[in-house]
């Protein structure tokens, strides 16, 4: 099946190449794709879970219990800093 690329995507390809870690742009697209599967299945496996959250949240929100925006996103900004230390290579 033949595949067009846009430019955009076409120098992704080229640059992920030149990294070293794909031989040709086959290697690029298989790995592009296992990692869409990989990314799908992890929501489709957690979607139950993923909008009882949701629809948690946003009966809090209807109750008045939100987080006003700056100190959530301050919150997350931490969260974030701390998961990136955890998972440094």
């Amino acid at each position: 099946m033949p595949i067009t690329l846009n430019p955009e995507q076409e120098k992704l390809v080229s640059q992920a190449i030149q990294t070293g870690a794909y031989l040709d742009s086959d290697e690029v697209l298989n790995y592009a794709l296992e990692t869409l599967r990989a990314k799908d299945d992890w929501l489709q496996e957690n979607r139950t879970v993923l909008n009882s959250k949701i629809e948690r949240s946003i009966a809090q929100l209807d109750c008045g219990e939100g987080i006003p925006e700056e100190a959530l996103r301050q919150r997350l900004e931490k969260r974030k800093a701390a998961w990136l230390a955890d998972h440094q290579d």
